[in-house]
């Protein structure tokens, strides 16, 4: 997920109005007091954004696998972080411009791990089946179809168990348009950082989750939107997470990260005793 799109809510925000009475309905609940987010699946030791990283997470019992939703030139659904698949695959190409039984001979590799091996790029359809029962789901919006996503997440029976982040304004009127029961992601502006600034947005606008970087949050806006029943769970990873920073994130308190290092972060939460 880029954590520098936060600009677009601002966008919503001085643009679109809602009816207080079209609530969305929740996620779920979770067994767990914090919540964890898998970037990318669990890519500790297996390429990101495959279904090998996916089923690690299942089994660290993380709650969320955060994916990124993209389409092919016909329209089918498939999973990966980049625009291109170069990085992932050594190929030169653009998702929106390939056709998808292209894709299907295509394997992805870690670039900085060949010993994880080759895999498949997952469909989204493959995900859900992966998933369901299973664990929640982040779905990183970045370029698709509202209507068939939306489609394909109710023949899956998984539409308490999924949030959508929104990437642009676009896609949060069309999904508040389609399916407005859906919870969506936002990231938090980067001007919104005390209770009066929170008490403000969230007066005006229906919230349901706050996203972003963990460190552009203070104690006073965190504790403001939770108490008006917004989740807020920003973004951990980093070259240097560990410790130091989750420390950090509790202190602003947070109960759930998105995360590099699930596991890690599971096993440090335990420790701590809020997990």
């Amino acid at each position: 997920m880029n954590k520098y799109v936060s600009v677009f809510l601002v966008l919503i925000l001085s643009s679109i109005h809602f009816n207080v009475e079209a609530q969305p309905q929740f996620l779920n609940k979770s067994n767990h007091k914090f919540t964890v987010i898998a970037h990318r699946g669990d890519h500790t030791n297996a390429p990101e954004n495959t279904l090998l990283a996916y089923q690690h997470a299942i089994d660290n019992d993380v709650d969320f696998v955060e994916i990124d939703l993209r389409t092919t030139v016909d329209r089918k659904q498939i999973i990966m972080h980049n625009s291109d698949i170069e990085y992932m695959t050594s190929v030169k190409g653009k998702i929106k411009e390939m056709l998808f039984d292209s894709l299907k001979s295509i394997m992805v590799k870690d670039p900085n791990h060949p010993e994880w091996g080759l895999h498949k790029i997952p469909t989204f359809n493959e995900v859900l089946e992966l998933c369901r029962g299973k664990i929640n789901i982040y779905l990183d919006f970045k370029d698709a179809d509202v209507e068939k996503t939306y489609q394909e997440i109710l023949a899956a029976h998984m539409e308490k168990n999924i949030m959508v982040y929104i990437n642009a304004p676009s896609q949060y009127t069309e999904w508040r348009k389609i399916a407005p029961e859906m919870p969506l992601v936002i990231s938090l502006p980067k001007k919104v950082n005390n209770s009066k600034q929170m008490k403000k947005m969230i007066h005006r606008y229906k919230m349901e989750i706050l996203d972003g970087d963990f460190s552009e949050y203070t104690a006073e806006a965190v504790l403001t939107a939770q108490q008006d029943h917004i989740l807020v769970w920003p973004d951990i990873q980093s070259a240097d997470e560990g410790p130091e920073r989750w420390d950090k994130a509790l202190k602003l308190g947070f109960n759930g990260l998105q995360t590099d290092h699930p596991a890690a972060l599971i096993k440090y939460l335990i420790s701590k005793g809020i997990r």
